[in-house]
């Protein structure tokens, strides 16, 4: 990976905000909560945060924090990228695109590479942009207009991935990964 950095300086701040903040505003302890989490019955990450929120009161970011580190990295937590990273990119082929985009987007500067349990992302400020493995290729994300290429097609929420990353397009091979496209990660990259 280009950078050991994996949040950006917002979101690693985000985080402190959210340690710091969880015993205050619930009267227990990160390690309490842990606790608690260790006695859920759910297995899926929706389940166990809506169990959070129903049995204990506990909020979706407050709840997700706790479970990253009830699971640590195992789970997807950010410190843990390399290894999530080998297994996300795992099939050659997809690896390929995803090289290629990287390629793409290492060229500028000040990138954060956020690498997460389904897709691989990178930020400067914000996310600008992701990557994730899909039935026949790669789907890539960017912080752009879906009308700014005729490739693209508007943000799903399926996609997992930041809503700023309005347009998505269907990688099938490297090439495509080409003029136009990198033209518009710079887009991206600026607005971040």
């Amino acid at each position: 990976m280009a950078e050991t950095e994996t949040l950006t300086e917002r979101q690693q701040k985000w985080m402190t905000s959210v340690r710091a903040n969880l015993e205050k505003n619930t009267g227990k302890s990160l390690a309490e909560w842990v606790e608690i989490a260790k006695i859920c019955p759910e297995i899926a990450p929706k389940k166990r945060q809506k169990w959070f929120k129903e049995m204990h009161g506990l909020l979706q970011n407050s709840a997700m924090f706790v479970l990253a580190e009830l699971d640590g990295p195992s789970a997807g937590h950010f410190a843990d990228a390399v290894p999530l990273r080998q297994t996300l990119w795992a099939d050659p082929a997809q690896r390929a695109l995803f090289e290629a985009v990287e390629a793409a987007v290492l060229t500028l500067p000040s990138v954060i590479v956020g690498q997460r349990k389904g897709y691989s992302a990178w930020s400067r400020e914000f996310q600008f942009a992701a990557i994730k493995p899909v039935k026949g290729g790669a789907r890539l994300g960017l912080a752009v207009s879906p009308g700014a290429d005729p490739r693209f097609v508007p943000y799903k929420a399926s996609d997992g991935w930041s809503e700023r990353l309005k347009a998505s397009v269907l990688l099938t091979a490297p090439s495509e990964v080409d003029g136009a496209l990198t033209a518009l990660l710079k887009v991206a990259w600026e607005r971040s």
